[in-house]
């Protein structure tokens, strides 16, 4: 079985693993969000395709679900000492090793694609991991600056790196749009489209829909080889009892004015690009309003407390993909 996944970083990458175990000789296929990427102390940083690496590696830091396990952050603290920011990013030792090896690998001409097999040859991730572009993607937020900004400013809105909003301002402030910047003229990385034909079914993990998924469908060509590939396309939803899994994707949704409600965000991928929906089984009632809008939905447990939950998921999204094949 050929499969792709859309992903992001921690939701994404922890069901990527409960898959694995589903289907262990599935031929998978990871399309991760560069969105989320910035530029820190002169290095090019990949927050979702690491976690992702990291997690399918065995690398993990498992109670964070991002960064390194056993680490430490001596590099940071003498940063710090040096006055030299944002303090309120806080890269470890070993990954800064990370760090330091894709952008010198990018500095000598690799485009990202090739630095990401790179480093998974390392990692051994078991599954092909591909970003969703080559090109600089940095995805922004509009936001209205808080009370405690300089005087001149607060209640003003300006545009913010999404690292900056989700991290230091962990989301409290109001985003009025979520721009992810370049995409427009961005082009799918190599390998991209090809495996979206190839493959016998796609699969939105519970990613954040607006800044993960959403993020990659925001690459001209990604959204239309899913619709055009004639192949069952399932998500599950990062919503479960109006409210989300992890995270702050509620935020981001009013941002682009979604509701935070498992039906809300199907009907925001659309009918004609999602095909069966799984919501968890607190939200069973809005089974028939999801089918309603033309997408086949399931209520199933929706909790990844371990890699077997994560399993079992994985297993329900694959077993509604033949149903709709059928």
């Amino acid at each position: 079985m050929r499969i792709v996944v859309l992903a992001g970083g921690i939701g994404g990458a922890r069901f990527l693993r409960g898959l694995k175990t589903a289907v262990p000789d599935a031929d998978i296929t990871v399309i991760g969000n560069t969105g989320d990427d910035i530029h820190l102390f002169g290095l090019k940083v990949c927050p979702d395709l690491d976690t992702v690496m990291y997690t399918l590696g065995g690398g993990i830091h498992e109670e964070q679900g991002w960064g390194r396990a056993d680490e430490s952050f001596a590099v940071k603290e003498e940063l710090a000492a040096y006055g030299v920011g944002p303090e309120w990013f806080g890269l470890g030792d070993r990954d800064f090793a990370t760090h330091i090896v894709r952008t010198q690998m990018m500095g000598a001409g690799y485009p990202l694609s090739a630095v990401t097999e790179a480093l998974c040859a390392r990692w051994k991730p078991g599954v092909r991991l591909l970003p969703m572009t080559d090109d600089r993607v940095e995805t922004h937020v509009a936001v209205t600056v808080p009370d405690s900004g300089s005087a001149a400013e607060a209640g003003e809105r300006k545009a913010i790196h999404f690292q900056e909003y989700w991290v230091r301002l962990r989301a409290s402030v109001p985003a009025h749009a979520v721009v992810p910047v370049g995409a427009e003229q961005a082009k799918p990385a190599p390998g991209v489209l090809e495996a979206i034909a190839d493959a016998d079914v796609v699969l939105f993990p519970p990613s954040n829909p607006v800044v993960s998924i959403g993020t990659i469908l925001a690459v001209p060509g990604i959204r239309e080889a899913i619709a055009d590939a004639g192949v069952p396309v399932v998500g599950l939803s990062p919503i479960v009892g109006n409210a989300p899994v992890r995270g702050m994707a509620d935020k981001v949704l009013a941002a682009v004015g979604v509701e935070s409600t498992a039906t809300a965000v199907a009907q925001h991928y659309g009918s004609g690009l999602l095909d069966g929906w799984l919501v968890d089984t607190v939200d069973a009632a809005v089974v028939d309003e999801v089918e309603a809008a033309g997408i086949r939905c399931r209520a199933v447990p929706l909790m990844m407390t371990d890699v077997e939950a994560a399993a079992r998921m994985a297993g329900e999204a694959l077993a509604l993909a033949e149903e709709v094949r059928a």
